[in-house]
């Protein structure tokens, strides 16, 4: 929380009452000169929550005129808020925002895979593309590979579905790619990577994963995307598989491997039901314009 963001403005409020927090709001928006700024500077991403023996006390109606007064200050025409509970989606109706994307996170229970289904896509990954190189990092990606890597996996970020969010590109540079790990060093954070890597050099698939000490019997699953011209060669298969078998090499007491999707990511989701990811909690993202929410 106090490390200075290089490519994002962000605050933090509280409210509290003798030392105890009964509720906080937090917002980000696009730093200027930052990568993503042009295509993002329109968007304040905000989060909020209110101590449930706190609520329907009009605690959370405090923070709008507070959201306001940010999306002023940086020229912000759209507040995007996302909720998992029924008292957050109440409030951000009752304040006229619409739902405009759904996710979920999913868990995978380890003693209940079908590894022999496993290992068989894995074999099948490589016999289909027996040209196709899988590489492996454990830790941080040497940063000789940042400028060839970081291009490619924005390619692939920008091919997730987005439903009906505005939003803008996502653009992954080195220089971000650093911030991300310095971050991840601070708290302890091991990432591990993998990626299948074509003849020409061309990276066609990435799948992400990391672990941290304080939480010793699950893994979180990151992003994985294969590029548009890569697909139907089941290499999303043979990476999400390869990694599961990794991973339980490397972290023998591991009992779940915890991912977000989106509702409308019908190959992922299909791929992690196959491997037997179960619903765990299901979230939507909101969205309203800085003139709508002034009527409230």
């Amino acid at each position: 929380m106090k490390r200075e963001d290089p490519f994002e403005i962000k605050y933090r409020y509280e409210i509290a009452r003798d030392g105890t927090l009964l509720s906080w709001f937090n917002a980000t928006t696009s730093k200027p000169g930052s990568p993503e700024y042009e295509t993002n500077k329109h968007i304040l991403w905000a989060d909020a929550s209110v101590h449930r023996d706190q609520r329907r006390q009009g605690l959370g109606r405090t923070w709008i005129p507070l959201a306001r007064e940010l999306m002023d200050r940086h020229g912000c025409t759209t507040l995007s808020m996302g909720t998992e509970e029924e008292s957050g989606h109440a409030f951000l109706k009752w304040i006229g925002a619409e739902a405009k994307f759904s996710g979920a996170e999913n868990r995978l229970k380890l003693s209940e895979v079908d590894w022999a289904m496993v290992r068989r896509w894995t074999e099948e990954g490589s016999k289909a593309s027996p040209a196709t190189k899988l590489e492996v990092y454990d830790g941080f990606l040497p940063e000789a590979m940042m400028e060839d890597y970081c291009p490619q996996l924005t390619a692939m970020l920008n091919t997730m579905p987005w439903e009906n969010m505005d939003h803008g590109d996502i653009i992954v540079t080195p220089a971000q790619l650093k911030e991300w790990y310095g971050r991840m060093a601070a708290q302890g954070i091991t990432e591990h990577t993998m990626l299948t890597r074509e003849p020409d050099g061309v990276i066609s698939g990435i799948t992400d994963l990391n672990y941290v000490p304080y939480k010793p019997n699950m893994v979180h699953q990151g992003f994985t995307g294969v590029r548009t011209d890569g697909r139907g060669r089941g290499l999303g298969k043979w990476l999400k598989a390869a990694m599961l078998l990794h991973v339980c090499e490397v972290y023998p007491n591991l009992e779940w491997v915890v991912t977000e999707n989106a509702g409308s990511n019908a190959p992922m989701l299909a791929i992690n039901t196959r491997m037997g990811f179960k619903l765990y909690k299901a979230g939507t993202e909101y969205q309203i314009t800085r003139d709508r929410l002034t009527a409230k």
